[in-house]
């Protein structure tokens, strides 16, 4: 793209407040941006910033011809209105998915929403590359956010699968999941998921990352996903790790649907 029509594709990200876990995510995509070729723009503003000071750059952004894609790192400080805020990114950017006007097309058939939410996505692209077939399947989800679990649900949705969402008021959640085909587990509950909530030869996507005290480790904790992967491991007949496992492809999605806005804006196939 760069040497045929000389645009190279163009990621801001907005990061406000100082969560460690969001700084490393940014400093992630930043590098990820570096090494494929994509310009990043970061701006980094402190917890106590108004929600004017944050609309304000993403008002700029949406103006600037040079960036295709803008992000805004969640979850924002509580005085903030998370709705007000996303809602302010142009959809022609919206490399999150996040805009109601791409997850309402999501949800439609025959619509095509102009981005895919990036964790779902990667979830769904780890089981196209591992060649598991999706159609016809009992899948289950476990947990309903519109960030991770609901859009998850609809992408299975359209891939034909027969789809079963488990999340904090389900009564005998393992009853469900051990009828799945595939499960993609995104609640934030550490080893949650027991192997005895496992069919046997079962396809698990773990999207939890959750940190646990483990004194041995030099941090002082270790991340563990949603599922216990010890036990999944004998059971399930493939799962993804964590870490290591859904977070790189959340990130490579994220700049997939950047390329994706540079080649709409430009015309370029």
């Amino acid at each position: 793209m760069k040497d045929e029509i000389g645009v190279i594709p163009g990621l801001a990200v907005i990061l406000v407040g100082d969560r460690k876990d969001s700084a490393t995510y940014v400093r992630n995509k930043k590098k990820a941006c570096e090494s494929v070729g994509v310009k990043s723009y970061e701006v980094c503003l402190p917890e106590d910033s108004t929600e004017e000071e944050v609309l304000k750059f993403i008002s700029g952004f949406n103006d600037d011809p040079e960036v295709h894609g803008i992000l805004v790192q969640l979850p924002l400080p509580s005085h903030m209105n998370e709705q007000n805020i996303l809602n302010a990114v142009s959809i022609e950017k919206d490399v999150d998915g996040f805009h109601p006007l791409n997850i309402g097309r999501l949800a439609m058939r025959g619509r095509e929403p102009l981005f895919v939410p990036c964790t779902p996505k990667g979830c769904i692209e780890l089981l196209h590359r591992c060649d598991i077939d999706i159609k016809g399947k009992q899948a289950v989800v476990i947990g309903r956010s519109n960030i991770v679990g609901m859009p998850a649900a609809l992408l299975l949705l359209r891939e034909d699968a027969t789809v079963s969402i488990v999340h904090s008021r389900t009564k005998n959640p393992e009853e469900i999941t051990s009828q799945a085909d595939i499960i993609i587990s995104a609640v934030g509950q550490p080893n949650m998921v027991r192997g005895s909530w496992i069919k046997p030869g079962a396809v698990i996507i773990d999207v939890g990352i959750n940190p646990v005290e483990d004194a041995t480790s030099p941090r002082g904790y270790r991340l563990v996903g949603d599922v216990c992967y010890e036990e999944a491991c004998k059971i399930a007949s493939a799962v993804t790790p964590v870490p290591g496992g859904v977070g790189p492809m959340t990130i490579a999605m994220l700049l997939s649907n950047t390329l994706s806005s540079a080649k709409r804006m430009h015309n370029f196939q």
